[in-house]
């Protein structure tokens, strides 16, 4: 909500219809509450103006209804017509900036309370958004906030040329963009500032921010409209800056370990290298249906095939599937390819990507998590599935065999009393042994992996991309990375036999078939049956990929790491949308 402002009905200009008051109505005159020159203030406001004015500040309401909102943009445009009418651009091309707010805050750290610094190189320009103002009497103290931080304008009528002070007073609000030029001083309660000789309004704001006492809280809103989220929550714009850092970081391990970045299609024919329920779309010149890729994986081996030995691509990933505080249709991974090498390599390459990236923000291997401390400190936890199963559930499944029945028995006999009824149905639903221990994993086991833990060793049935394991028979060479209960990064060594790969896709596809089967006939509908379930998507097979490795792919590991929950991690965030800066979301109604 906007602070005190009078509008008055009648023809005077403007800037003289603008005075202090309480809302209060009378036959002659509206007044309308405007931020514009109201004891509105931040944390980074000079404490002395504070006092001054305090006696006039009340909290605003917790949201801006639309009445409102539209009454301040009315008054607002007003000032827009004012500027131009008065041969001023409200919306400027450029502004030359001598420095930013944090580089002014460290060059005059050290300058004592009351000093003031006049010679020529101390004569700054700076330029950034309002977030705060008092106007009182002959002084005016503005918060300006740039991309590096926040500074206080010190606004002096007797400083400021012309008739500026009283243009400030009338026409300057909280949200528009200034630019300003002055000297430096410190006040006498310890506030750095800028001392303002001139300024300009460089973009007027139309729209008012969120009070400052309340802030943007609304959390649709704030994933809805993130610029204003950015503004409201400055901590907000550091967890895109920090993805920034570690975006950059993975970059740099990589390049240093020459690995070489690539590129390979969004739009695929054959949406392979996962099982994910994939976007379609449609090609108008070439008249036929693409898939938005699901994966990377199977064109960077391409890649493998033609030459090339250490490859990967950071890339968005799309996924027709459910929302969560750990899943988007959306997301960012790197893939990761190198010749010659198996998983224990892709183990020790996660390690020292994760750490590496954890340093650039932290500077340290220690960090919190939603109140629970992480410790990064190489070399983590290295266990196999069978045997977190084993410690934590207390069902062997080396003993089990390979009888589904007897297996199922066991487990449910085990588990049962801890089980409700969703997850008994995905155990009884199980199609193998494999898929039944993968099963109790994810129900019993993967929750409780909070620091770092590498499971390795999953069953083939649900591995149709990584070699078999040398040493155990149904098993493959692969392994999940667990941080704080959820995935980070999966990997294999990776399956170069061209009749096998073959084989386990084709055998992943008449599985699919047969779940596609019994959720069309579950619906009574085929096309009911696709769009309303989940796994009711087709599954083709791409031909070129297992073409290509008839030609022959030399061995190789690879690994997959969601950047997404990298950063969350890192960040401490709770949700990924937190740190998708534009997640998707339901429809506004």
């Amino acid at each position: 909500m906007e602070a005190l402002k009078l509008w008055t009905l009648t023809s005077q200009p403007l800037k003289h219809l603008f005075h202090f008051a309480t809302f209060r109505r009378t036959p002659s005159r509206l007044v309308l509450r405007c931020r514009c020159s109201s004891a509105t203030t931040s944390g980074n406001v000079d404490q002395g103006a504070a006092k001054v004015s305090g006696r006039n500040r009340r909290p605003s309401s917790s949201s801006t209804s639309t009445s409102d909102r539209e009454a301040v943009r009315a008054i607002r445009l007003k000032k827009v017509e004012e500027l131009r009418s008065n041969g001023l651009d409200p919306y400027a091309y450029r502004w030359d900036r001598t420095h930013s707010a944090n580089q002014l805050q460290e060059i005059y750290k050290n300058l004592e309370n009351g000093a003031e610094l006049n010679s020529e190189n101390d004569y700054v320009s700076i330029a950034g958004r309002i977030v705060a103002r008092r106007a009182f009497g002959k002084l005016a103290f503005l918060t300006l906030r740039d991309d590096s931080g926040s500074i206080q304008l010190y606004c002096d009528k007797e400083r400021l040329t012309g008739d500026q002070f009283e243009q400030l007073k009338a026409l300057v609000d909280i949200g528009d963009i200034l630019g300003a030029r002055g000297s430096i001083k410190r006040t006498e309660k310890g506030e750095l500032s800028v001392c303002v000789h001139s300024f300009t309004i460089l973009t007027k704001s139309l729209l008012p921010l969120p009070d400052k006492y309340h802030g943007l809280t609304d959390i649709d809103k704030r994933y809805r409209q993130r610029y204003v989220d950015m503004i409201a929550n400055p901590e907000v714009a550091n967890v895109f800056r920090k993805r920034a850092k570690i975006v950059s970081e993975i970059r740099r391990t990589m390049d240093s370990l020459g690995f070489v970045e690539v590129e390979t299609p969004v739009l695929q024919g054959a949406a392979g290298g996962a099982e994910a329920r994939p976007f379609i779309t449609h090609h108008n010149s070439l008249q036929r249906d693409l898939y938005l890729r699901i994966a990377t994986e199977l064109h960077l081996k391409r890649m493998l095939v033609g030459g090339f030995e250490k490859v990967y691509e950071i890339g968005r990933i799309f996924r027709n599937e459910g929302i969560s505080t750990r899943h988007n249709p959306e997301f960012t991974t790197i893939e990761i390819y190198e010749a010659y090498s198996d998983y224990e390599s892709m183990m020790n390459l996660v390690e020292d990507i994760v750490t590496q990236c954890a340093l650039a923000v932290h500077g340290k291997l220690t960090i919190d998590y939603q109140g629970v401390e992480i410790c990064l400190e190489r070399p983590w936890r290295r266990e196999t599935m069978h045997n977190l199963v084993k410690e934590t559930a207390g069902i062997d499944f080396n003993e089990l065999g390979n009888d589904l029945e007897v297996a199922k028995e066991v487990t449910l006999r085990t588990l049962g009393k801890n089980l409700d009824n969703k997850d008994k149905a995905s155990l009884e639903a199980c199609q193998s042994v494999g898929h039944l221990l993968n099963e109790v994993f994810e129900i019993v086991v993967e929750s409780k992996l909070i620091q770092p833990t590498f499971v390795l060793d999953y069953p083939i049935e649900i591995s149709p991309l990584a070699k078999p394991h040398r040493r155990s028979t149904g098993l493959t060479e692969r392994f999940e990375l667990f941080i704080c209960g959820r995935e980070l990064a999966n990997a294999f060594s990776e399956l170069t036999d061209p009749i096998d790969q073959r084989g386990r896709l084709e055998d992943q596809i008449r599985q699919h078939e047969k779940k596609r089967a019994a959720a069309i006939s579950k619906n009574g509908d085929e096309k009911e049956g696709i769009e309303n379930d989940d796994e009711a998507y087709e599954v083709t097979l791409d031909d070129d990929f297992l073409t290509a490795l008839e030609y022959g792919m030399p061995p190789a590991s690879g690994l997959g790491l969601g950047i997404d929950r990298l950063v969350m991690l890192l960040t401490n965030s709770a949700s990924i949308r937190d740190v998708i800066a534009f997640p998707v979301l339901k429809v506004q109604q």
